[in-house]
């Protein structure tokens, strides 16, 4: 039996078309690591620690990315120990996959609602779908969004000077395209 009988490329009898045909029936029969599974497994082994998941990434070869982060910093032997975890609880028999475990980039845009709470008191950059940037302190977050205190130059009316004014502006989570811990070196 042919297995390329029964699929989208049978019937294209162009140049290349059978490299293509391979392609898909290759993609159909490739096993590939569930994106579900690894945020179970993984919150499962994070439930009594101080760390939790940020983000989980796969690829299309199985490449896979484990994000965590803590309150008071990741260690290194809490990725290691995370990443023996998930390799005891995955078959490479069954299917060969690339693992790395690591910790939230120190500037890497937010992608939890803990993170903000992480940073609060913090100076952090927010880019708002709008494409206005703004930097500002993390006054608080909730589970609907969060507010960031803005130091503005206003000239008030009949003086001669700029004074600095503090404004709190509210933002919902859906919008803004990123926030991120902003670093300064004085």
């Amino acid at each position: 039996m042919n297995p390329f009988e029964n699929n989208i490329f049978a019937n294209k009898k162009k140049e290349g078309s059978r490299k293509h045909r391979f392609l898909f029936y290759a993609w159909q029969h490739h096993p590939m690591i569930e994106k579900k599974m690894l945020i179970a497994l993984t919150e499962e082994y994070l439930e009594d620690s101080p760390n939790y998941l940020v983000d989980v990434l796969v690829g299309v070869d199985n490449t896979i990315t484990v994000e965590i982060d803590n309150d008071k910093g990741v260690d290194i032997d809490d990725c290691v120990a995370l990443s023996r975890h998930l390799e005891s609880k995955l078959d490479r028999d069954t299917e060969d996959f690339e693992l790395t475990v690591t910790s939230a980039g120190l500037t890497s845009p937010f992608k939890t609602r803990r993170q903000y709470k992480k940073y609060e008191g913090k100076e952090v950059e927010v880019l708002g779908k709008n494409g206005q940037k703004m930097t500002g302190l993390l006054k608080s977050s909730n589970a609907e969004g969060f507010t960031l205190t803005v130091s503005k130059k206003v000239k008030p009316e009949g003086a001669k000077r700029k004074t600095e004014m503090e404004e709190d502006i509210r933002f919902a989570f859906d919008e803004v395209k990123f926030t991120k811990y902003l670093i300064r070196f004085k």
